[in-house]
């Protein structure tokens, strides 16, 4: 493939996955991933698409700074800092299809239903920390499974009706630190390639105009059509563990 229709493919990869991301808060690589999984190899597109993803995710959380909720947050990410290490033990040890196929028909199921729900819930009474933790260790283990470390706490607080503002204020910064941490250890296990960091150059400007973009995109939605528009990606994210 010529490297100018690879550059071009990268791009266009990272811009969606980027713009999806900047309005939903998550998703990223299920976006990207669908196209930079046929350019390069699982060893190429992985660490980008994550590298990538921190990238998306640091301008979210500069973007969405002052709705975020710092406490929740760090209580979301001790649990998710316990499951990811016990999940990278079950990707060693254990077959896991079975249990990436089981969680994305959960995911789909939940996400159908609530797509053809007629109302939304309201959030619910305030929730105690160690229920706080034990979302966010779920959040952990299965992303470190499945690469969805949101969907859990995504799904949470779905479930609670949370104003968007609320929940991505909330979700945004776990997910940022679950990325940081997956690609620590990823990078302690395995040596990246240099094509990586050029990939990762040219990709930049795609990266920062679709995050830009997805989030004046989240500040223009009203919450029904954002909240839609989260289920509808719960939906094709669990049907692609499918």
């Amino acid at each position: 493939m010529p490297d100018i229709t690879t550059s071009l493919l990268v791009s266009v990869a990272v811009f969606a996955g980027a713009f999806v991301s900047g309005l939903s808060g998550f998703a990223f690589s299920a976006v990207a991933g669908a196209i930079l999984l046929r350019v390069f190899q699982p060893l190429e597109a992985v660490p980008l698409m994550m590298a990538c993803s921190i990238g998306v995710q640091a301008t979210n959380l500069w973007a969405l700074r002052r709705s975020i909720r710092w406490e929740g947050s760090l209580l979301l990410i001790v649990g998710g800092l316990i499951g990811v290490p016990i999940a990278v033990s079950l990707l060693q040890s254990t077959d896991t299809h079975l249990l990436r196929r089981g969680f994305g028909i959960i995911v789909a199921l939940y996400a159908a239903y609530m797509l053809l729900r007629p109302t939304l819930v309201t959030a619910g009474e305030a929730v105690g920390r160690p229920w706080v933790a034990l979302i966010g260790f779920g959040g952990g283990l299965v992303g470190g499974l499945t690469a969805m470390p949101g969907a859990i706490p995504t799904i949470w607080c779905d479930m609670r009706g949370m104003p968007k503002s609320e929940q991505r204020g909330l979700v945004q910064p776990f997910i940022a630190a679950m990325q940081v941490f997956a690609i620590a250890l990823l990078v302690g296990h395995q040596d990246l390639s240099s094509k990586v960091f050029v990939d990762l150059a040219i990709s930049l400007p795609a990266l920062f105009a679709g995050s830009a973009l997805g989030v004046i995109a989240f500040h223009r939605v009203n919450e029904t059509v954002f909240r839609k528009t989260v289920l509808v990606l719960l939906l094709l994210s669990g049907i692609s563990l499918i």
